[in-house]
């Protein structure tokens, strides 16, 4: 039976790397390894070999199996690389703005507004020592809720907010705050970090609010962390981004996974803090969630809080735009109208 096992080896082997579709593989992978396939049958055999024996030709042939299980999953790597590759030249166009199409009268785009102001934010905070990360659209619940101290109870879980699919263990992220967690997961303190994104709730729209939009999330981890931590960079980030000195205000606000939390509001600067429809006539703009990260936070992203602290903040990326472009209703963000995005200059 060895000697049968290593001559199915073999032609195993010479005939593996010529399967060049999905049919010829799972008709070979039935042939060798089926319940009737030819391992099976020799296996067969040993019914009335002695323990020794069976022993030995079981351990050989179960290294045999998982030999043929490894070369069977690459080559169907290979295949689906090929049908990829395949699909993507014969699908394949030249975007590239050539004189042929200058000529037909058509135009570039320049960027979006939101991906213009994103990538101000990220270099002004990489100036500062801070690293970019991302993070998943789907998420589940341990990292959209459960980590950030968000219990069953909170209103944020209720369906009308939330996105769920149809298991009910995922959704679409309410916040870009889950980057936080998975932050705290692949990082030794001390640290710093912000993650852009899309988010999406369940929520009617207006002049300034979308069921998708875009979220800018930070933190920093370290020792003897301070809110005049978070102040400082706060502040540091809107002059910068404004390129002049805005009016705040902070207010105390609760949120689950800060604690003290605070909202960090803007003077409005559609209509100079006199009030309009943006900022809902109170002269004010909501604009920076943020406070001290809450110990459980900590925790749930395996730091120990009696060892370190921080501060995170959710800057709403789609009202930063809106008071830095004036632009009094968020909806021409997500529009799709190209003769909007034209309006602005190429990053």
């Amino acid at each position: 039976m060895l000697e049968k096992l290593e001559e199915l080896k073999n032609e195993f082997r010479e005939s593996v790397a010529g399967l060049q579709d999905r049919n010829s593989l799972a008709e070979f992978k039935s042939t060798y390894l089926g319940k009737k396939g030819r391992l099976n049958d020799i296996l067969k055999g040993m019914r009335d070999a002695d323990t020794d024996v069976r022993k030995q030709v079981g351990g050989t042939a179960n290294e045999l199996k998982q030999e043929m299980q490894k070369s069977l999953d690459k080559q169907l790597q290979k295949i689906e690389t090929t049908e990829i590759d395949a699909a993507l030249n014969k699908n394949w166009q030249d975007i590239t703005l050539t004189d042929s199409v200058r000529a037909k009268g058509l135009k570039a785009a320049g960027f979006h507004p939101v991906t213009l102001i994103q990538r101000e934010i990220e270099d002004i905070f990489i100036s500062m020592g801070f690293d970019i990360l991302d993070g998943p659209h789907i998420e589940d619940d341990f990292h959209n809720f459960e980590a950030l101290n968000i219990p069953d109870t909170h209103p944020a879980r209720d369906m009308q907010d939330t996105f769920w699919f149809a298991d009910m263990k995922h959704l679409l992220r309410t916040h870009t705050s889950t980057i936080q967690v998975r932050g705290m997961e692949a990082n030794e303190p001390p640290f710093k970090f912000v993650g852009p994104g899309k988010v999406f709730r369940c929520e009617a729209t207006d002049a300034s609010h979308e069921m998708a939009f875009h979220q800018l999330e930070g933190m920093m981890v370290g020792r003897d962390i301070s809110v005049a931590n978070l102040i400082y960079f706060m502040k540091t980030l809107l002059a910068e981004i404004f390129r002049q000195q805005v009016n705040v205000r902070l207010r105390p606000g609760f949120f689950p996974f800060v604690e003290p939390g605070f909202e960090l509001d803007i003077e409005c600067l559609i209509c100079a803090g006199k009030g309009c429809r943006v900022c809902k006539h109170t002269g004010w703009v909501e604009l920076l969630p943020c406070g001290m990260t809450h110990p459980n936070v900590l925790k749930a992203g395996g730091i120990d809080p009696t060892q370190w602290n921080g501060f995170a903040f959710g800057l709403g990326l789609d009202r930063l735009v809106m008071m830095r472009y004036h632009i009094d209703d968020i909806r021409h963000l997500h529009g799709g109208d190209l003769r909007f995005i034209e309006q602005f200059k190429a990053y």
